[in-house]
């Protein structure tokens, strides 16, 4: 099982070493794109004069995507191979990016939404091929840590993101007369983010990546007769899905969130709190770094526990603090996201053989997590700003219900975000309790 890995455990197989340094550039491409998505949160908030919960449906419309294609993708692995779906994603992808272009000419609502759907849906098909393919490039022992490794690559993606963003998109909104002018800052970005993944795109077309089958199903138990039961006989797949959907809904909720809660814990400028979001994706890479060596050392269920506890603490230290602690706490909770993706995904697919495509496609379906979680998350932030202004500045609610606008104010926003923090704080808890207790197999499609 991928939970016992061990040191005598080869990376990779012989002659996949090359094809596997290939696939985690990969995985910093999705990280940059996906990062880059949940800044555009406090972007769409200044343009639309929105509350969180309106300018959470980015996230919601890029998240939507893993559950709409998710399983179409896994059917499209069987049919045109790894590679070739890693390719047709990174053009779709490049699709997505040009929309952006028209829904900021028009400074459009439903199109900017539309645009992150699209571009969620090639990251959709780019993870859910090459998230496998990198887990049987080599012994199922070290698949723990050779998803671990692509991940700290992701991670590479996810820390530039936020300073991309703070440099070119996320500007002061004083220097802009007019939403029109604001929303423009997106052209120029994702015009160069269309055409870099549109030469990725031809690269990876003519790279050597072998083709991997799946196991074939003469190799299970029972004559075959595993490879046609349903993946949602298997327990500890199910309930690996359920951990993906709380860590990316939290993962996404909590970097979509945190520039405006640093704003309210006292950063001077949007800029600013995005840099310092930075730290939150780089704690991830350096935990995935250091996860990788650990996960020689301690068995993934264990540490995916101890991790997930950890965030816990962290979430309620947020929660109940101010300034640079809050703050801290936040940032801190990207080294214990670290691990969570990888562990849970091999945890959730370990030994299911021929299974493992529909396993991996149904945990990629959970990433609609992120669709949800973050969209909670907003309303919960929302309701506690009201809340809060209706005890301390009822007339501004008024103002606010009376024009149809978000009820903005610093003291409100504080409020409202920690109040929302109990989102997190259920999210982290079960994914400890599955890393310790519910990611345990009872039985498997392997012989």
């Amino acid at each position: 099982m991928a939970e016992n890995s061990k040191p005598s455990a080869p990376l990779t197989s012989p002659g996949y070493f090359v094809p596997f340094v290939t696939v985690t550039a990969l995985f910093l491409t999705f990280g940059f794109i996906t990062t880059l998505n949940m800044s555009l949160v406090p972007h769409l908030r200044l343009i639309f004069n929105v509350g969180y919960k309106s300018a959470m449906l980015a996230e919601s419309a890029f998240f939507l995507a893993y559950f709409v294609f998710s399983a179409p993708t896994s059917k499209l692995i069987e049919t045109i191979g790894y590679k070739k779906t890693m390719v047709v994603s990174l053009f779709i992808q490049v699709v997505g990016c040009l929309l952006f272009i028209p829904a900021a000419n028009l400074v459009n609502f439903p199109l900017f939404l539309t645009a992150c759907f699209v571009v969620g849906a090639g990251v959709t098909a780019l993870q859910t091929s090459a998230n496998p393919y990198a887990a049987i490039l080599g012994p199922e022992a070290s698949a723990p840590v050779r998803l671990t490794l692509a991940q700290a690559f992701n991670s590479i993606g996810t820390t530039v993101a936020p300073l991309f963003a703070g440099a070119f998109i996320l500007t002061d909104p004083t220097k802009f007369a007019t939403p029109a002018a604001i929303a423009n800052t997106v052209r120029g970005p994702y015009i160069a983010i269309a055409g870099a993944l549109l030469l990725l795109g031809i690269a990876v077309a003519f790279a050597r990546l072998p083709h991997i089958d799946q196991p074939p199903s003469s190799h299970v138990k029972e004559g075959g007769a595993q490879a046609s039961r349903s993946v949602w006989s298997y327990r500890h797949t199910v309930l690996g899905a359920l951990g993906i959907f709380f860590y990316v809904g939290v993962e996404v909720g909590l970097a979509s969130i945190a520039v405006n809660f640093f704003k309210t814990q006292g950063m001077s400028s949007f800029q600013t709190a995005s840099d310092v979001a930075a730290l939150y994706w780089l704690g991830a890479l350096v935990g995935r770094l250091l996860g990788s060596w650990i996960l020689t050392k301690v068995k993934s269920g264990k540490l995916l526990g101890i991790f997930g506890f950890a965030a816990v603490a962290l979430v309620l230290i947020a929660m109940f603090s101010s300034g640079q602690v809050a703050i801290a706490a936040v940032v801190l909770c990207g080294f214990f996201n670290s691990i969570m993706f990888p562990n849970i995904f091999t945890l959730g697919i370990a030994g299911l053989g021929p299974m493992t495509s529909k396993g991996s496609g149904l945990i990629m379906t959970a990433i609609v997590g992120g669709a949800v979680i973050p969209f909670l998350l907003g309303m919960a932030a929302d309701k506690g700003a009201y809340l809060y202004g209706q005890a301390h500045d009822p007339a501004g609610v008024q103002y606010a219900i009376a024009h149809n606008i978000a009820y903005h104010s610093l003291l409100a926003d504080r409020y409202g975000i920690q109040i929302a923090f109990v989102i997190p704080l259920i999210c982290y808890a079960y994914i400890a309790w599955y890393g310790l207790w519910g990611s345990k197999p009872q039985k498997t499609a392997a012989a």
